[in-house]
């Protein structure tokens, strides 16, 4: 069987390593195994968080990876605000900064309201003239966007337009519904330019998918032709070699913005520690990733340095081994308007590492919902201190009869790489069929 072919236009691509790369690499990995072959469309010189080169293990043997300049004012940007040209630019407004340059308020509304959709605005007409020629000479069944940035999804919209093939628009997180969007210091007309090419996107797009069913119900609301709710998920990366850790370790993995810093972690660890010598002998928060000086900030106020270690980005397969590792994994959701929604990627890792999850989020969300279903782990909400106490103490106690902590996930298996690649695979079919009778 021949397979057909899907051209993907992605910013994130190894040796780009953090969350943005995690979802489109996944689903390259298996979807020769439901019919279609991809051809990545890429920057050859893109401005990279992370850089994680092992993540090119993942990438199937012959799989064509097209890559062409991209021009970003990233360089100016760290000019303007006082930065090495080496320095990498975080994101989701986290600052590891002490005491952040008010130039870089300048440069954030500078890059809100002119550079739409977002900085890498600059490579949308060269990429278009570039896939026309491309695809001229070589057939592409359909496209496929993702984004953010979603200068992407521009790109996308373009080609369609100009080749008439069909187009899938993937939305890693939404638009003008993320959480930092009124942090972007909008004036009214690029608000209105910043909704218009969403609708615009959203609307001429075949399909759409995205992560959470709340923003697949947002852009069916405004428009979108087709919707679906493909999550992020886990891939079958266990290690035989992995011991569980020996202390009461609680281990958080990524980045923490601003957004993630509770206030009640850290009072809930102060506390603990105070009142039950035997937990803080033996307990240890793992920070691996990024994080805002305000979390740094946070750990000083509670006098909790001592409890706590932080670690710099580590490989995605070293990051894997942690979690398996830890005693206890914590996960942080923005305390954002769209808090119920939030699904990261890494929390379908977790249930994946099958060890108990600690949460801060919404009680009323979707991440609290699977965690009770799966039987996972538990959730405090933002400001529910007594909650995540009780949460720390009860796993603590179990630890003391038991170690290591055990769980038993269940119903975890629609969340593999496999079986969501799967899901993608048919969405692709409805898009090539659907196309095709609008063309008749």
């Amino acid at each position: 069987m021949s397979l057909k072919k899907v051209l993907i236009i992605t910013y994130y691509w190894p040796p780009s390593g953090g969350a943005g790369v995690q979802r489109w690499l996944k689903f390259v990995k298996y979807l020769r195994e439901f019919g279609f072959e991809s051809v990545v469309y890429t920057p050859s010189n893109p401005e990279m968080p992370v850089e994680d080169a092992s993540l090119a293990q993942d990438i199937p043997t012959g799989i064509e990876i097209i890559q062409q300049p991209i021009w970003e004012p990233y360089h100016w940007y760290k000019k303007w605000v006082g930065v090495k040209p080496t320095e990498k630019i975080n994101t989701g407004f986290l600052s590891e900064s002490d005491k952040p340059k008010k130039t870089e308020s300048v440069g954030v509304w500078i890059r809100g309201n002119f550079f739409i959709p977002d900085a890498r605005c600059f490579w949308i007409q060269p990429s278009i003239k570039f896939l026309n020629e491309y695809l001229r000479k070589n057939k592409i069944d359909i496209i496929v966007s993702t984004g953010p940035p979603h200068s992407m999804h521009m790109i996308a919209k373009g080609v369609s337009e100009k080749l008439n093939l069909p187009w899938v628009a993937d939305f890693r997180d939404p638009w003008t519904n993320i959480d930092f969007y009124d942090q972007l210091m909008l004036m009214n007309w690029a608000d209105k330019k910043h909704r218009r090419l969403e609708k615009q996107v959203i609307q001429q797009a075949d399909f759409v998918t995205t992560v959470t069913q709340e923003d697949a119900d947002d852009f069916a609301k405004k428009g979108a032709k087709k919707t679906q709710c493909i999550t992020n998920g886990y891939d079958d990366e266990f290690h035989e070699d992995v011991t569980i850790d020996n202390g009461f370790t609680l281990v958080h993995v990524g980045s923490i913005p601003p957004a993630r810093n509770h206030e009640i972690l850290w009072e809930a660890i102060q506390k603990l520690t105070h009142e039950l010598p035997e937990f803080a002998e033996k307990f240890k928060l793992k920070l691996i990733g990024k994080t805002d000086i305000s979390v740094r900030r946070s750990i000083q106020k509670y006098q909790i340095e001592k409890y706590c270690e932080l670690i710099e980005y580590v490989p995605h397969s070293e990051a894997i081994k942690m979690q398996q590792s830890a005693q206890m994994l914590l996960l942080l959701v923005n305390n954002s308007g769209n808090a119920k929604s939030i699904l990261t990627g890494k929390f379908f890792e977790y249930l994946a590492a099958q060890r108990p999850i600690v949460a801060i989020g919404p009680a009323d969300g979707e991440m609290n919902r699977i965690l009770q279903d799966s039987h996972a782990g538990a959730c405090a909400d933002f400001n529910d201190l007594n909650t995540l106490e009780e949460i720390l103490a009860q796993n603590f106690k179990k630890y003391q009869l038991q170690q290591p902590l055990t769980i038993s996930s269940s119903g975890i298996e629609k969340y593999s790489r496999r079986a969501l690649t799967k899901e993608m695979a048919n969405v692709f079919q409805l898009a090539i069929t659907q196309h095709e009778k609008q063309k008749n």
